[in-house]
């Protein structure tokens, strides 16, 4: 028998929309009780008396027992989460910057109090790639996660490689149907998908990765130069989120835009969709694929973190719990395209080795293998606006080896 859930609603802009859609179309046993917005002035459908601008009028209600926590303000939804769980009501959350920010304390909480947070619909919009992790491959040797995990950057892109349209101009389109901010550094910058991917990196290996660590370059320095790069070598430019095993204990993230070629699964992944692509020493390769963006994909996704409540239904953080020994590390070699104008800028990077070089005028560029640790420490003159790099998507160097044998020895130590 699965209990009645009463929930108390944070947010009613288009996800909150989408989920109220998705629930009146269906009979569940769930009610809504109570929805908190910030401006009461807007006209709106509902009954009046079931929206409230007071906080603690859903916390503090007795009667509510379950939170949906759908606003945009990372501080806001932290301190939200975090009293209804501390009051023994069970959560469900869409804020990836919150839960990546503050997961282990969100972890302790739970098991403290004995309530449970899901927050499925913080990680790639409709894919239901959180529960996979934690479920289908909560025993397997997992070697490695990628994919497209923003959509408002991959529908730029999308309309750049296959319409032809100029940066600005599919940025422009995206703002237009809802799908970047009037300010979408969040997206391009690839600060999103870097929230997205420590909170999968939880899941996949147990691993609580403060992502103010992880490597984020964007796309908003791509120019018509590296669109015809790309072009040329038979590419299209992703932004990629990356977590990977270089051996038995070392997990890498980062998230940089990738040269992707024809024979890569997101290579036909475009528009506002996203994917996952996960490997592992028993499953292999598998691939992911759906809608990461819009009220009713993200919606569903936070109707399945509900329904799963009425089961009692909560994470087990089991690789975490296990103290399987895993730490990041940044100690790699990635091959990348970087094209720039200062000669300085190579020195600084310190490239193990140069395969290509092209200087012109107006364009110049390297392909060649550099640190992932010097891609960190120079950060700040990676965002100018004269550089963009991309990582080439040919395997981490130098450990690749290791990282190809990884499961072997894992193998043989069982």
């Amino acid at each position: 028998m699965s209990k009645n859930l009463k929930i108390g609603l944070f947010g009613f802009g288009v996800v909150g929309q989408g989920l109220l859609d998705i629930i009146q179309s269906q009979n569940l046993n769930l009610e809504i009780i109570k929805i908190a917005i910030k401006d009461p002035r807007k006209k709106r459908t509902l009954n009046k008396d079931l929206f409230t601008t007071d906080r603690n009028e859903i916390l503090n209600n007795t009667e509510i027992n379950t939170i949906v926590e759908l606003i945009n303000d990372a501080d806001a939804a932290y301190e939200i989460v975090t009293t209804a769980l501390k009051n023994g009501k069970n959560v469900v959350s869409a804020n990836k910057k919150m839960i990546a920010t503050h997961l282990k304390e969100l972890v302790d909480l739970q098991q403290k109090h004995g309530t449970s947070l899901l927050y499925e619909g913080a990680v790639c919009g409709s894919i239901p790639i959180i529960r996979n992790l934690e479920e289908y491959y909560d025993n397997e040797l997992f070697h490695a996660l990628s994919g497209i995990f923003n959509g408002s950057s991959n529908y730029i892109l999308s309309k750049i490689f296959n319409d032809g349209q100029s940066y600005d101009s599919a940025l422009k389109e995206a703002q237009d149907l809802g799908f970047a901010e009037t300010d979408p550094i969040l997206d391009v910058g690839g600060y999103d998908p870097k929230y997205k991917l420590a909170i999968a990196t939880a899941h996949a290996y147990g691993l609580f990765v403060n992502p103010d660590v992880i490597l984020n370059i964007g796309i908003q320095n791509l120019s018509n130069n590296d669109i015809k790069y790309a072009r040329e070598k038979n590419f299209k430019i992703k932004l990629v989120p990356t977590a990977r095993k270089v051996n038995t204990k070392d997990i890498v993230t980062y998230v940089l835009p990738k040269l992707v070629a024809k024979d890569d699964f997101l290579y036909n992944v475009e528009n506002e969709y996203n994917a996952v692509a996960v490997q592992a020493a028993f499953a292999d390769k598998q691939f992911f694929y759906g809608k990461g963006a819009g009220g009713h994909p993200t919606g569903a996704a936070v109707l399945s973190d509900i329904a799963a409540l009425r089961y009692d239904y909560r994470y087990e953080y089991k690789k975490y719990h296990s103290e399987n020994g895993v730490k990041h590390t940044a100690e790699i070699l990635l091959e990348v395209y970087l094209r720039y104008a200062d000669e300085d800028l190579i020195t600084l990077l310190e490239f193990d080795n140069i395969s290509e070089r092209y200087a012109a005028s107006s364009y110049k560029y390297v392909v060649g293998t550099v640190k992932l640790e010097s891609l960190i420490k120079n950060r700040d003159l990676l965002l100018d606006q004269s550089v963009f790099v991309a990582y080439t998507g040919r395997q981490i160097y130098k450990q690749e080896q290791l990282s190809e044998n990884v499961f072997a020895s894992e193998l043989a130590s069982l």
